[in-house]
């Protein structure tokens, strides 16, 4: 499948985009080392503990660029998400650019009510922008798109780092309590 922005690209960045959807999932040879730090995330965020949010995060992405033996990235994390007549900026990923070394800029607030953004969101957004970093320096892509492929490997990530068993768990919960 391809999104409707594929036929305003030229004929190398098409080229670029199918390499990039035909690649479904980043399997991580040992995911189970990663999901203490997933586990301490959520805590964090419900504390408003932005310090421990950010070394949270960056252990993730270490831990992730690690086992890829892909080149390292930074993570900072940041109060409430910019937003303009465009809408709210979650995260951003920046390149390695000289000297300067690969970054990734997460917010963990809402623009409009400053609210600590939902656990499963945050993460997602943290996947997201390290998706962006691998398909730079693991994939070796000269470009990185928003293709199906692309939110197909954020996904892979996400449920190696947060098992089924506690998404359900989680589910089961909140309807609990409504």
């Amino acid at each position: 499948m391809v999104f409707s922005y594929y036929n305003r690209l030229s004929a190398r960045q098409q080229s670029i985009y199918r390499q990039s959807d035909e690649i479904k999932a980043v399997r991580l040879p040992r995911p189970a080392e990663l999901r203490p730090f997933v586990e301490e995330l959520e805590p964090a965020l419900k504390a408003e503990n932005r310090r421990h949010v950010e070394r949270t995060c960056q252990a993730i992405a270490d831990g992730i660029v690690s086992q890829l033996e892909a080149p390292p990235v930074g993570v900072e994390v940041l109060a409430a998400r910019p937003s303009d007549d465009w809408g709210e900026l979650h995260g951003l990923y920046v390149p390695e650019e000289g000297e300067t070394t690969a970054h990734i800029q997460v917010w963990m607030r809402t623009a409009k009510h400053k609210k600590v953004v939902a656990f499963r969101s945050f993460l997602r957004t943290l996947l997201h922008e390290l998706c962006h970093h691998l398909d730079y320096e693991f994939f070796h892509f000269p470009e990185t798109m928003h293709t199906e492929g692309f939110y197909n490997r954020e996904s892979s990530l996400f449920h190696q780092l947060v098992p089924e068993a506690r998404l359900k768990k989680k589910a089961a919960a909140s309807r609990k309590r409504a």
